[in-house]
């Protein structure tokens, strides 16, 4: 019986559902909305949102846990950077699902899910093409 069991298996080992679940967040956090069927969805939904609340804690320790639960540094720092400031002041709720219909092969319901608020993406490429320009001007 499933009583009080929150989480889905999907059909899948531990091992595999895990990697899935980290997959799907760090890629919420990269892109800032995914598209996916709804129960994969709905349990990334949750993992997001406690990778947030441990990220507005911003110690140390907690980056060393959301790096060990993410796989990407990007996202790890995406996450601290760009994310937890736009989530200031919300008690919770930081991600919408939008439904978008079923899909054709299968007959799956597919979504969107997306951070409620937009974070704005770091600006990676001007500190990239500072130290170029410097080189520039010694040549």
């Amino acid at each position: 019986m499933r009583h009080k069991r929150i989480a889905k298996k999907f059909g899948r080992s531990t091992s595999h559902r895990k990697a899935l679940m980290s997959s799907l967040v760090t890629n919420l956090i990269i892109n800032s909305s995914i598209k996916t069927t709804l129960p994969k969805a709905k349990q990334a939904r949750r993992d997001a949102e406690k990778m947030v609340t441990l990220a507005r804690k911003g110690t140390l320790a907690a980056r060393r846990l959301a790096a060990s639960r993410l796989q990407s540094p990007a996202a790890v720092r995406i996450l601290f950077d760009s994310v937890v400031p736009a989530m200031e002041g919300r008690p919770g709720g930081y991600t919408r699902i939008y439904k978008l219909g079923h899909r054709t092969g299968d007959g799956a319901e597919m979504c969107l899910l997306q951070w409620v608020v937009t974070p704005k993406k770091p600006e990676a490429s001007a500190e990239k093409a500072a130290p170029e320009a410097e080189s520039e001007k010694k040549a």
